[in-house]
């Protein structure tokens, strides 16, 4: 299933959207699995948050490298994208 990353300046109030699950990775950035368009996922995030925060969602397509991020973050990225080469 396709995975987003999101990043807010602002935390969202209530998390409804078009995803299976969101996964809270650190401060500001939520991983969203979904079968929706990107499209899709940024505007159900935009309208979970207040009219001035900022936001900025895109696909992730392969594991990236990371640090610092929740427990199970790389695990569960490994399970929903394709290892970079």
């Amino acid at each position: 299933m396709p995975v987003f990353l999101a990043w807010t300046s602002q935390p969202p109030t209530d998390l409804t959207g078009p995803w299976e699950e969101t996964r809270p990775v650190a401060p500001g950035l939520l991983l969203i699995e979904s079968t929706a368009s990107l499209s899709a996922v940024y505007h159900a995030v935009k309208w979970c948050l207040p009219d001035d925060a900022a936001l900025v969602v895109t696909p992730v397509e392969h594991t990236p490298k990371s640090r610092g991020l929740a427990p199970g973050t790389t695990s569960w990225l490994r399970a929903r994208t394709r290892r970079a080469g």
